[in-house]
């Protein structure tokens, strides 16, 4: 009685809709259904096949797996080299999760970090690319901890650079990740490293407990100075792709709300070693994210290095201008950066970035030579169009460049046997593609 039920409705619908039946027809034969099968089973399980093709078609279209990835690092001094092996990792999956070694880690192991893990934590998390951080992680990959990757934090791969981690011990601190096979390497950046940085910071040291005149040096001597005392040079070469990279690609919309700040942004915000080191880390954890939060587009204006060299000495800027801009593009705060903006905020400067608020933060970093100078936020605050933000709290002289000194000392003490092996890999090294 069911299979005549069935059939009566079907040869009902072919009498009165006979396109309809047409075109079920077609698509049955499509399947590869012939007309003689779907005639013997009566079409009475046409619908229960309608439905197998619905669930066919959702398992089309679910949305794949995001591929989870693994990064780890203790992030101390944080500069671009990090933030690029960071856009390297992220490059290699499609959720970027970041583990921050503890303190107690890392001077068991390098010895006690310039930064607590607090501002180390803020450093990472203000980046474009990390999607997660793990607070306190461990210096090596364990078993257990990996296991908890994997199982807890859905980890897929564990990611890291082709220069070597090693142990006190001499061991590879990732081994078990690649025995695992879970484990992907990206391209180290070179020309920058934190020991790098802190020879930069204690050469600018040095060179300032020997000369007491900085203050009588003119500001158009001051550029011409700049690091070329120092054995601590940059070398980092940078190139357009590098700076695509790192770069968001828009544009602000016709009727955005563009903000700009401007800056030095090198490693030290207030212009002394001792001062600002905190207060740079802190920078896009708070200034630029209160800045982007008054606008739709944050548009950063990154100072020359003879500006910075005339208004704060001629031992800075520490980090060169390529440098300062790619660690200021890489903050997820960050729209677009001007490579070498003007000292002055020009009319004309407004109106060709369509510049809606300029905002400054509370702490002057002018030398005390220059306090002469025309106000460089004259037009603007003429416009009505500028705001001071309220700038991170400075710490003293002499507590940072302790922090760094011993840093240093502690990291070339407990390292020397990691030294070595790296010195033994550098002269074995290749070239990795990549990146």
């Amino acid at each position: 009685m069911e299979f005549e039920t069935t059939s009566s409705w079907i040869w009902d619908g072919v009498h009165h809709h006979p396109h309809v039946f047409g075109c079920l027809m077609l698509t049955a034969a499509l399947l590869g259904l012939s007309t003689s099968y779907f005639g013997g089973i009566g079409l009475s399980s046409f619908p229960y096949m309608c439905w197998d093709l619905g669930f066919f078609y959702k398992k089309r279209c679910e949305k794949k797996k995001p591929i989870r990835v693994y990064m780890d690092g203790c992030f101390d001094l944080m500069h671009y080299g990090h933030a690029n092996a960071l856009r390297q990792a992220k490059a290699l999956g499609d959720e970027l999760v970041v583990g921050v070694v503890s303190d107690e880690e890392i001077i068991s192991n390098k010895g006690p970090p310039v930064l607590p893990m607090e501002e180390r934590l803020a450093l990472v998390s203000g980046l474009k690319w990390v999607d997660e951080v793990i607070a306190n992680a461990p210096y090596a990959i364990t078993e257990q901890f990996m296991k908890t990757l994997f199982n807890e934090h859905k980890i897929d791969y564990i990611i890291h650079g082709d220069d070597p981690c090693l142990l006190p011990d001499g061991t590879d601190a990732y081994a078990l990740a690649k025995r695992a096979r879970r484990y992907k390497q990206i391209k180290r950046t070179e020309g920058v490293s934190s020991t790098d940085i802190v020879g930069r910071i204690l050469a600018v040291n040095d060179t300032k407990a020997c000369n007491h005149d900085d203050k009588l040096s003119s500001p158009g001597d001051s550029f011409t100075g700049n690091q070329s005392s120092s054995a601590h040079i940059s070398q980092f070469l940078p190139t357009s792709q590098r700076i695509v990279q790192f770069s968001n690609g828009k544009g602000p919309g016709p009727n955005a709300h563009v903000v700009y700040i401007d800056g030095a942004f090198d490693l030290f915000h207030a212009g002394h070693v001792e001062v600002s080191l905190t207060t740079r880390i802190l920078l896009p954890a708070k200034i630029l994210r209160c800045a982007r939060q008054l606008g739709d587009f944050l548009l950063v204006g990154i100072h020359t290095d003879q500006i910075v060299s005339e208004h704060r000495g001629k031992h800075y800027p520490i980090m060169h201008l390529h440098e300062r801009s790619l660690s200021v593009l890489a903050c997820r705060y960050v729209d677009e950066v001007i490579m070498g903006a003007p000292w002055e905020v020009s009319k004309d400067m407004i109106t060709t970035f369509n510049i809606s608020l300029v905002v400054h933060g509370t702490i002057a970093e002018c030398n005390s030579m220059l306090a002469g100078i025309a106000d460089p936020y004259a037009v603007p605050k003429s416009m009505g169009i500028f705001r001071i933000l309220e700038s991170p709290k400075r710490i003293t002289t002499t507590s940072v460049a302790q922090r760094i000194v011993a840093n240093h000392e502690a990291y070339m003490k407990r390292n020397a046997k990691k030294a070595e092996s790296e010195k033994k890999y550098y002269a074995a090294k290749v070239y990795v593609s990549g990146d």
